[in-house]
Parts: C-alpha cells; structure tokens; sequence
C-alpha cells in the first residue's frame, strides 16, 4: 500500500475535473477502487464524491503558509465518517469505529491525520490550474509549486496571463 498523501491523492483524481471523467460511477465502483488500494469496501458513493470534492477543496488552501479552517465541503464529509483512536506497538493512529457503516471512506479520513503526522499533508496539493485542479504532491524544497506540472498547466497559465497582457495593451504595441 502507498503512503497516506499517495493514497488521498489517487482518491482525488479520480475525478478528472478537465475531462469532466469520474472512476467511481457506480457503488460497485467505489467498492473496487477501494479493496484496489488496500482499504474497506463501502457502497455510499454520495458520501465519496462528498469526501473527494472536499478534500480537494481543503487541498487548495495547502498553497498557503496561513493556517486555515476545514473548508465546509470536508468537515460535512469527515462529520459523517466514525473513526476511533488505537495504539498498536506504542504509535496512535485513527482507525475506523468499530461497526463503522463506511469503513473504507473512514480509513481514506484516517490518512488525513497519518498524512499531517509523516509531514506530507502540507505538500498534498491540487494544481492552481482552473481546468486541471488534479491533486499532487509537492516535492520543491521550499514547497512553491503550484501546477502538478510546469509544462501543462504552469504553461497554460502563463500564455493565458501573457496573452491578456498583450490585449489590455491594445494593438500597436511591439510584440
């Protein structure tokens, strides 16, 4: 099984928000994604695609040095989704509650908290790319990247900020 900032963010790209495409279409769908990444199967895909949006919505304050509060998409998810704390070999860790109705959506919860403890959580972030939003990790020294890649998106953006530039310019001007 991947790290817990891998995991959260294969969940949320699987919603390619570009091609307007999402893997988890279906309850069976959900399920073998899931049991495919190790975790809990579970069938309430209203509550996946609850917890995905809202984790990308909380991955795009990731770009901020500022603490900030849990965007309301992510806390209405994680409110529904029953976690416990166990301590196995000495380490705590969240874990799903007992007879919890989502176990795989709590497990994906949990890796917020296992994400915040190995320190990747602040690297977990989705492109600033309107059209692109895929989740990535951020691997710069100083944590500055803001596109999942320069080459795409980070050119996107910056031939759209050129181009609007050039027009406010107006014609005549040299090129």
């Amino acid at each position: 099984m991947s790290g817990p900032a891998e995991l959260l963010r294969d969940f949320v790209n699987t919603y390619d928000v570009e091609t307007d495409t999402d893997d988890l279409t279906s309850p069976q769908a959900l399920r073998d994604w899931l049991e495919g990444h190790g975790l809990q199967p579970a069938d309430d895909l209203a509550l996946a695609r609850n917890l995905r949006e809202g984790l990308r919505a909380g991955l795009r304050h990731n770009h901020d040095v500022v603490a900030y509060t849990t965007p309301e998409p992510l806390e209405a998810a994680l409110s529904a989704l029953s976690l416990r704390v166990a301590i196995d070999g000495g380490t705590p860790r969240l874990v799903p509650a007992d007879g919890a109705a989502h176990r795989g959506l709590a497990e994906l919860a949990a890796m917020i908290a296992a994400a915040h403890a190995d320190g990747t959580w602040p690297r977990l972030k989705v492109c600033v790319e309107s059209t692109c939003q895929a989740a990535f990790i951020d691997a710069s020294k100083n944590r500055s990247r803001a596109w999942c890649s320069m080459r795409v998106c980070g050119n996107r953006t910056k031939t759209r900020t050129y181009r609007a530039r050039r027009q406010a310019e107006g014609p005549g001007m040299p090129a």
